[in-house]
């Protein structure tokens, strides 16, 4: 059984987000995503997965199809496959994210 401590995926790059894998398998995937203040994930869509984000820490603008909000710890939101997606850290501190997709595009 493989187990992971959440502490332990915190790695941040200047220049663009960091994407870490937690877990993998031909039906999904998990991934913490770091953003430093200023990054993003462009909106773009994926046309048969879902995608569920989840804020550890920090604070994100979160867009789905035509609406965007603003998330906070604790907060998540999901992309129907076929939504158009994205996520801005629009703050001034370090966005993290914890990240499902289902069925895994790979």
């Amino acid at each position: 059984m493989k187990v992971i401590d959440l502490q332990e995926y915190k790695q941040f790059s200047r220049e663009k987000m960091n994407k870490l894998n937690l877990f993998q398998s031909e039906r999904f995937f998990c991934d913490v995503y770091c953003l430093e203040p200023g990054q993003e994930q462009k909106g773009h869509v994926h046309a048969d997965q879902d995608k569920v984000y989840f804020v550890l820490e920090g604070e994100g603008l979160f867009t789905v199809g035509q609406e965007s909000q603003s998330l906070g710890m604790g907060q998540g939101t999901m992309a129907p496959a076929g939504e158009s997606h994205g996520v801005k850290n629009h703050g001034a501190q370090r966005l993290r994210l914890l990240v499902f997709m289902a069925p895994n595009p790979a």
